[in-house]
């Protein structure tokens, strides 16, 4: 790829913040990641919260000066053309930035005069953009009083009333309901049609994986896999089993069901062992008799192909389902940090 396919470039990108409780300690939030995202694509982030993602987000939208490294967007240097990238790109935060008080068509029209575009302009931008999103019955009331699905397709309006070349989500399902999430990804597809570049960040697995053309994945700063959903999924072979035990038994469970010649990959957890292998509706009534021979008790056992977690899991040695996925908790500049300290 040559770096005029790239609408966003970065290299050994880092970000640090002060450790709180230490003095002169740091805590490295971002640490040297390099980033390729081509043009017209919807290009994932994940990762549990306190990765890294909403920080490094933040950085290529000129929201945080970068630590360290470069970073370039829309063509522009991110430290040294601030200005120059923010004209050109789109940014919805968690936690949106419509005025509750005015209605969704007058917040359309006061974003695209901020950006300098004058009424006559704005004003037609604005109802193209209510119907595209879904926007038409309710455009006219207060935004006090949208649904949440309402509120999200409104914030992702406000992102791109002003047709930037790339458009910026940070989480921008967390807290919907199936219906609503699955219906702003038929939206967010829609704009990779229209030419949009999708940057979004999640902690979704579903979501990166039905959503994104490419993704990384994130943990504790740095990038631990990345390419396609399918092309990562394919490095875990086989079928994934997840054994749930009685009586703490994943441990004498583990090494029994570790020397067994078809499993391939094990991790054992609290409670229940996770193992990969070739041909799960072979394997499974033969690990079955396995433990009931040495008299280790079995709750529950499920068998599925490998997922994005599966992905997560051979990376770092824990489940992503398991880190905390709430959207809750600290916000503003530096808050993963702080939850990952």
């Amino acid at each position: 790829m040559t770096p005029v396919d790239n609408v966003i470039s970065t290299r050994d990108l880092r970000k640090s913040f002060p450790a709180h409780g230490r003095r002169g300690g740091r805590v490295e939030a971002v640490r040297g990641v390099s980033i390729d995202v081509r043009r017209g694509e919807i290009f994932g982030f994940l990762g549990p919260n306190g990765a890294g993602k909403t920080t490094t987000l933040r950085m290529l939208t000129t929201l945080l000066p970068i630590g360290s490294g470069t970073a370039t967007v829309a063509g522009f240097d991110v430290a040294r053309q601030p200005k120059r990238v923010r004209t050109r790109i789109g940014y919805v935060s968690q936690l949106g930035g419509a005025d509750e008080l005015a209605t969704g068509r007058e917040n359309l029209i006061l974003q695209g005069r901020l950006y300098g575009a004058p009424l006559a302009e704005v004003a037609p931008r604005a109802a193209e953009l209510a119907g595209v999103l879904d926007l038409g019955e309710f455009a006219d009331r207060r935004v006090s009083t949208y649904s949440g699905g309402q509120r999200r397709r409104l914030d992702i309006a406000l992102g791109i009333v002003h047709e930037p070349l790339v458009l910026f989500l940070d989480e921008p399902t967390t807290g919907l309901d199936p219906q609503s999430r699955a219906n702003l990804w038929d939206h967010i597809r829609a704009l990779r049609e229209r030419g949009t570049t999708v940057f979004l960040t999640t902690h979704y697995l579903e979501e990166a994986d039905v959503l994104c053309d490419r993704l990384m994945i994130m943990d504790n700063g740095q990038i631990v896999a990345e390419g396609t959903p399918r092309a990562l999924k394919q490095q875990v072979a086989g079928d994934a089993i997840v054994i749930s035990l009685r009586d703490g038994g994943a441990e004498p469970a583990a090494p029994v069901l570790a020397g067994e010649p078809y499993v391939r990959e094990l991790v054992a957890e609290d409670g229940h062992v996770r193992l990969y292998v070739d041909d799960g509706g072979t394997a499974l009534p033969q690990l079955i008799r396995l433990l009931d021979a040495r008299g280790i008790g079995v709750r529950s056992i499920s068998m599925s192909e490998p997922t994005l977690d599966d992905v997560f899991l051979r990376q770092t040695g824990r489940s992503l389902r398991e880190e905390g996925t709430s959207a809750d908790g600290p916000s503003g500049p530096g808050a993963e940090e702080e939850v990952a300290a």
